[in-house]
C-alpha cells in the first residue's frame, strides 16, 4: 500500500505544522483552511502568518477554501477543533480516504472520541489517530518529534507511518485508537489544572503532584472505556501529559495560568484565535467520568474553576482536605 497526496482539514497552527512535516516527508500535500486569509497567504507566500508565524512553508503545499478538492487524496489529517469535527466532516464529500483524527477532545452531548464521531459520518472510511508530545511551532521548524499513530488495520497503520515519518519526526505504531485519544483529550483538562499551579505559584511540588495524580485519574477512566495502560503510559498519554503540563506553549496550561493569576475563564477564553480544548472537554469529561462510575477529583475542580463556581483557594484546600487514602 502506497500513501501519495496527504490532504489536512484545518489551516491552524497544528494543522498547518502537520501539512509542513507531511510536505518534507516527501509527496504532495493539500491543505483545506476555513480562513482565506491563511490560503492566500500559503499560496502565495509560502507561509501562515495568523496561525504559524516565522516559518517558511513548502511549495509542495497548496492550500485550498474548498473541502472537496481533498477528495482524491490518499490519506486525510483532520485537525479541526473537536467540537468542530462532526460538522466539518458531514458538510464534506471527500470520498472513502483513510481519516487521520489529530483533533484532541470529547464530543459534547454524545460524550463520543473524535474516532467515533468520523465512523458515524463516514462508515466506509479506515480511522486512525495521530497524537502525542508535540508544540506545532516545533514540529513545523524540524525539531525532533515522536507520536503514537494509533490504527487497528496495522497494514494501513505501517503505510501510514512510511508516509509521514522523517529525521524529524518518528511516528510509533499502535492498535489501540481509544487508548490514544483518551490520552490526548484528557491531558488537555489536566494541563488547565498545572497552568492554574503556576498562576497560583503554587510551587514545584504541586506540580509534581498534580501531574501525577493527574496521570492516575487518565488511567483509571481508559482503562473504564477500554484502554490499555500501556498506551495511557506512553507517548499519547504520559509523554503528551508531562510536555502540556510544563510550558506557556500549551493553550492549555496557559488558559490555567490566567486563571492561577486571578483572571476570569469568560476574559480569558474570549481574547483567543485558537482554541483550548481542555475548556470544552472538561465537563464532557466530567459527565463521562460520572457515566462510568470513575472518580477525577481534578478534572471536577478544574470544571469548578472554569464555571465560576469557586476560588482557586478553596479549590487547592479542597483538594488537599480529601480524605487520605492509598496511591492507585
Amino acid at each position: 500500500m502506497t500513501i501519495d497526496t496527504i490532504g489536512v482539514i484545518g489551516g491552524g497552527a497544528w494543522g498547518t505544522a502537520l501539512a509542513q512535516s507531511a510536505a518534507q516527508s516527501g509527496g504532495s500535500v493539500i491543505l483545506w483552511a476555513r480562513e482565506g486569509d491563511v490560503v492566500r497567504a500559503i499560496n502565495d507566500q509560502c507561509a501562515n502568518p495568523l496561525f504559524l508565524p516565522n516559518i517558511p512553508l513548502s511549495r509542495s503545499i497548496r492550500a485550498t477554501s474548498q473541502i472537496d478538492d481533498l477528495a482524491d487524496c490518499d490519506a486525510i489529517l483532520v485537525v479541526t477543533p473537536a467540537q468542530h469535527v462532526r460538522d466539518t466532516l458531514s458538510a464534506a464529500s471527500i470520498g472513502f480516504a483513510p481519516l487521520i483524527l489529530c483533533a484532541k477532545g470529547i464530543e459534547a452531548g454524545t460524550k463520543k472520541l473524535m474516532g467515533e464521531v468520523a465512523a458515524e459520518v463516514y462508515p466506509g472510511s479506515p480511522i486512525a489517530v495521530l497524537s502525542g508530545p508535540t508544540f506545532a511551532h516545533e514540529v513545523a521548524a524540524g525539531l525532533p518529534a515522536a507520536v503514537t499513530l494509533a490504527c487497528e488495520d496495522q497494514t494501513l497503520g505501517k503505510a501510514l507511518a512510511a508516509r509521514l515519518a522523517s529525521p524529524t519526526f518518528r511516528p510509533y505504531l499502535s492498535k489501540d485508537v481509544v487508548g490514544a485519544e483518551i490520552g490526548g483529550a484528557v491531558k488537555n483538562v489536566l494541563a488547565i489544572a498545572c497552568g492554574v499551579v503556576e498562576g497560583k505559584r503554587l510551587g514545584q511540588n504541586a506540580r509534581s503532584a498534580l501531574i501525577s495524580r493527574g496521570f492516575a485519574e487518565m488511567t483509571r477512566f481508559g482503562l473504564a472505556r477500554g484502554a490499555e495502560a500501556e498506551t495511557l503510559a506512553g507517548l499519547s498519554g504520559l509523554g503528551d501529559l508531562v510536555l502540556t503540563c510544563s510550558s506557556t506553549s500549551s493553550r492549555n496550561f496557559s488558559l490555567g495560568k490566567g486563571l492561577g493569576e486571578g483572571k476570569t475563564a469568560e476574559e480569558l477564553l474570549a481574547d483567543r484565535t485558537t482554541v483550548a480544548e481542555g475548556a470544552h472537554t472538561a465537563p464532557v469529561l466530567r459527565e463521562a467520568a460520572h457515566d462510568a462510575g470513575v472518580e477525577m477529583p481534578i478534572t471536577e475542580a478544574v470544571c469548578a474553576l472554569l464555571e465560576g463556581k469557586t476560588s482557586v483557594d478553596a479549590t487547592v484546600e479542597a483538594l488537599m482536605a480529601r480524605p487520605l487514602k492509598s496511591e492507585r
